[in-house]
C-alpha cells in the first residue's frame, strides 16, 4: 500500500506524527502498530471499526457505493449518492470520488474489507493520540471512537458534529489536534 510505504520512507530520518480520517485513520494506526518506535503520535478522525470490519456501517456503505459505481458509472452513482445530503457533504464526496476516477470501486472495496488495528494492538501504543469524532455520524459511530480512546493508553477524544463540520470544515481537524495536545501534555 503506497501510504504505508511513504510513511516508512519519511520516518527513516525522524519519528512522525501521522493521522487520517476514517480509512486513513485506520491506516495511520496500522502503521503506528507496526512502527511504534518511529511514530511520535497519532491524529485520528472518525475511526470506523477495530479488527475485522464485519457489519460496520462504513464498511457496508463502501461496499454499496462500490456496487453502485460499477453498476451505474461514476457520474450516475455520484448523482444518486449525493441526492438529499448536506451540500458540503455532497461537495466533499464529489471531489473525493472524482479524484479516484476508474479506481474508485476497487478502492472502496479495499477499504471496506481491510481490518483495522485490534483493540489489543491499540493498547500497545504508548504514544500521544488525539481522536476526533462526530456524535451525529451514523457511518462512523461515536461508540467506535470511544472504544479506540479507551484502548489507547494516552488517547484523548474530542467530540464534534457533522453539523459543525458543515459550517466549519476545519473543526474536525482542530478537534483532533486539540486532543493530541492534551494527550501529549499528560
Amino acid at each position: 500500500m503506497g501510504f504505508l510505504t511513504l510513511l516508512d520512507s519519511l520516518a527513516a530520518e525522524t519519528p512522525l506524527i501521522v493521522g487520517g480520517i476514517s480509512f486513513g485513520a485506520h491506516l495511520a494506526a496500522e502503521w503506528a502498530v507496526r512502527n511504534p518506535d518511529r511514530c511520535a503520535g497519532l491524529l485520528l478522525a472518525l475511526p470506523a471499526w477495530h479488527g475485522e470490519p464485519a457489519g460496520a456501517p462504513a464498511s457496508l456503505a463502501a461496499k454499496v457505493s462500490a456496487d453502485l459505481v460499477e453498476r451505474e458509472g461514476l457520474e450516475k452513482a455520484l448523482s444518486l449518492s449525493v441526492a438529499g445530503v448536506a451540500p458540503w457533504l455532497a461537495e466533499e464526496l464529489t471531489r473525493a470520488w472524482r479524484r479516484h476516477g476508474t479506481g474508485l470501486a476497487a478502492g472502496l472495496r479495499v477499504a471496506a474489507d481491510r481490518p483495522a488495528p485490534t483493540v489489543d494492538e491499540l493498547r500497545g501504543l504508548d504514544i500521544p493520540v488525539g481522536i476526533a469524532a462526530c456524535t451525529d455520524d451514523p457511518v462512523h459511530p461515536m461508540a467506535v471512537a470511544r472504544e479506540w480512546a479507551a484502548a489507547l493508553p494516552r488517547a484523548v477524544l474530542r467530540e464534534t458534529t457533522l453539523t459543525a463540520l458543515g459550517s466549519d470544515r476545519e473543526s474536525l481537524g482542530r478537534a483532533a489536534v486539540e486532543a493530541w495536545r492534551v494527550s501529549h501534555a499528560s
